[in-house]
């Protein structure tokens, strides 16, 4: 495996140790469960390319670190993942960084289910945005993006998904800032045009259920 989601990648920012190898091993056949259509090593690599690009003053070895483990726990029919992602973080890196940088992961995680970083939370700023820059991709991406979405909430009826969807997009453009970061806001106009495009669709299709 080559690339951003390489074992040597990981191992510039948690070493190069058995036990090291064993995590990576892990936390990459976490990211390729079958079940990921979106959530897949496809959207980690991206998330820690687009930190890499993002990340002007902040702490990129813990942003990516949380890049790693921010959906390394993923299971469409829970409401927990960040939380449980957030602990395989903490538990997974336990000997591989220090406690500080640890925390500071965990932390980065858990701010991935708002996706609420405070204005000045620099590294918190980073590892959003790069979450969510897939909000701003050309329309024929987001779309893309959506059908994935869909497909691994497939055990949800139409009325179910649509109305959990509306919820989600509802919530992020309530958000005073969709992105935080100074590269990244011209991504908005982009984003909230596609989040509302996909809205509109939504409503007309629970109105029309």
């Amino acid at each position: 495996m080559t690339g951003l989601v390489s074992f040597e990648a990981w191992a510039e920012l948690a070493g190069d140790s058995p036990t090291s190898r064993t995590e990576w091993a892990a936390v990459v056949a976490a990211w390729s469960e079958p079940h990921r259509s979106y959530h897949d090593l496809a959207h980690l690599a991206a998330v820690l390319g687009l930190a890499g690009e993002l990340g002007a003053g902040a702490d990129l070895a813990a942003v990516r670190l949380a890049g790693w483990y921010h959906d390394v726990v993923y299971d469409p029919r829970s409401t927990d993942n960040e939380d449980v992602s957030a602990q395989r973080a903490r538990a997974g890196l336990r000997g591989l960084v220090d406690e500080e940088r640890a925390a500071e992961v965990e932390r980065l995680v858990l701010l991935t289910a708002g996706h609420d970083a405070a204005p000045d939370d620099v590294n918190g700023a980073v590892l959003c945005d790069a979450d969510l820059a897939v909000l701003a991709a050309p329309p024929e991406g987001y779309a893309a993006y959506a059908s994935a979405v869909r497909a691994e909430y497939g055990h949800l009826s139409d009325e179910e998904f649509t109305a959990g969807r509306i919820a989600v997009l509802e919530q992020l453009l309530a958000l005073p800032r969709l992105y935080r970061t100074a590269a990244a806001q011209p991504w908005t106009g982009a984003a909230r045009a596609n989040m509302t495009a996909e809205l509109v669709l939504l409503r007309r299709r629970a109105g029309s259920s």
